[in-house]
């Protein structure tokens, strides 16, 4: 559960990590490798969720917990955050817009490796 409360913060902070560093001009946010690795994460949770398919992260858990019931100080919290009872479109309609609004902030800012400047002869 905990890893996959990490995926979740990668994802949505990710994002704002993104979007705030564009305005504030910080250098790690027009990294390529973070910029794909996040683009596709959210790629991946929103075609899954188009075709109904259970998160990975979900399955893994389930098989590990057997059938122990999610107790526990940690669980409870980390299970609170990332888990809310609401019909399965809303999850969709949320993951789909926001792979697309990732989408059209790579086009907009698109990532560039850092040049390092070259001492001057």
């Amino acid at each position: 559960m905990l890893l996959h409360a990490l995926v979740v913060t990668f994802v949505i902070g990710g994002t704002a990590y993104i979007w705030i560093g564009v305005r504030r001009q910080w250098p790690g946010v027009r990294a390529p490798l973070f910029r794909y690795v996040h683009l596709g994460v959210m790629l991946f949770v929103a075609a899954e969720a188009l075709l109904g398919m259970v998160c990975p992260l979900t399955v893994w858990e389930d098989l590990l917990r057997g059938d122990a019931p999610r107790n526990g100080f940690v669980a409870h919290w980390v299970g609170s955050l990332i888990y809310y009872d609401l019909p399965g479109w809303v999850f969709t309609t949320a993951y789909v817009t926001l792979a697309v609004a990732l989408i059209i902030t790579l086009i907009l800012v698109p990532p560039r490796r850092h040049r390092h400047a070259r001492p001057r002869a």
